[in-house]
């Protein structure tokens, strides 16, 4: 049976007139906590809106638009999961067009979601990344999310990954790492140049040299990562960590370290970025950052629906931090053990002591294994 706004009302302990301004995302002022009850209570007697009623009250069709390159990369999933979940409530559906990275196709299928009438069009790692020439297709509001290939462009949602470099090159200071390795992806990526900036500055702000053969490139995938990290664990003096820029990177320095002879974490720690599915299953499992890629599709969606109902045509970018998952490869232990925020804790000197004698041991094991000068 048909779920009335009085049934809602009443679950809910509210009045009639709140009820519809939380359905029908009303620009009158109400609490955020009143809205997500009531929002909340529908789901669960399992509301559904009439739209066509709706659209004819509104003039809005509360569908959107979803153009995806490649629905089978492993991060739109997650994005496209982000972006549904937040419009659900809201009571709106999607469209999902996937363009295969071919302009036309997306060209094509801008001007098929107009003739559709959509409410508005999120684009997830598409070819068309300039504000100026979506506009010339659409006049409908639009969001663009993930890479932007150094476009940043208002209405747009990106991962920090300056920040999210930073946040795990500091990490391995934290556990006594002064000979941090980098290997890097493709130098055209803004990701790459954004990963690279960030390991860099962490560097000097703990006062540590960059030593430029401590930086590799790579390619993103595994055999790039491994090939990286045979010229790495080759040096004379042997870094004690790598970070990779990515996770298959982090996984093909894992298989180099292992065929050099060495241990993971104790002759030399390990991390990646992005979190992929395989990181926490194999082993040692992988220490990375996450790519906060549910959370920027969320947040692309709370964006496009604010762009809609404010009338606004342009926002500031919107930049989505990533979040450390701690695991085996670098050394620490996750769930039982946390730096202080005081460096001078005595249980932080003791912990760090302890990694330093350790890898002390390993490194000076490995030298004498296969001749290595340290």
């Amino acid at each position: 049976m048909t779920v009335t706004i009085t049934e809602i009302a009443k679950a809910a302990g509210v009045s009639l007139s709140s009820v519809s301004r939380a359905l029908n995302n009303s620009d009158h002022p109400m609490n955020m906590e009143t809205r997500q009850h009531i929002l909340r209570v529908a789901n669960e007697l399992g509301y559904q809106p009439n739209l066509l009623a709706r659209s004819l009250r509104t003039d809005r069709t509360y569908t959107i638009g979803i153009i995806v390159e490649n629905i089978q990369s492993p991060f739109i999933p997650p994005i496209i999961r982000g972006i549904q979940d937040f419009l659900k409530p809201a009571g709106y559906f999607s469209t999902i067009i996937n363009s295969d990275w071919d302009p036309h196709i997306e060209a094509d299928s801008i001007q098929s979601l107009n003739n559709r009438q959509i409410d508005g069009i999120i684009f997830v790692e598409t070819w068309h990344r300039s504000s100026n020439a979506v506009q010339k297709m659409t006049g409908k509001p639009f969001v663009f999310v993930h890479r932007l290939f150094n476009a940043r462009c208002p209405n747009s949602v990106f991962p920090d990954d300056y920040g999210g470099a930073r946040l795990v090159t500091n990490h391995l200071i934290r556990l006594g790492h002064h000979r941090i390795a980098f290997i890097n992806g493709p130098k055209d990526w803004d990701a790459s140049r954004n990963r690279l900036r960030g390991y860099q500055d962490e560097l000097l702000a703990s006062s540590i040299n960059i030593e430029p053969r401590m930086v590799k490139t790579g390619d993103w995938e595994v055999k790039g990562g491994y090939l990286a990290a045979q010229k790495l664990v080759k040096l004379k003096k042997l870094p004690t960590a790598i970070f990779a820029a990515n996770d298959l990177m982090a996984l093909g320095a894992v298989y180099a370290i292992q065929d050099a002879g060495l241990h993971i974490p104790q002759g030399v720690a390990v991390v990646g970025y992005d979190n992929r599915n395989f990181t926490g299953f194999v082993r040692p499992a992988i220490t990375t950052v996450t790519l906060p890629c549910y959370e920027m599709g969320e947040a692309s969606a709370k964006l496009l629906l604010d762009l809609i109902n404010d009338g606004v045509k342009e926002n500031e970018p919107i930049e989505v931090k990533g979040e450390l998952i701690v695991r085996e490869s670098c050394g620490a232990n996750p769930g039982k053990w946390q730096f202080e925020d005081d460096k001078g804790s005595s249980a932080w000197r003791e912990k760090r002591k302890d990694i330093l004698r350790r890898w002390s041991e390993s490194r000076s094991r490995a030298a004498t294994n296969d001749g290595t000068c340290l």
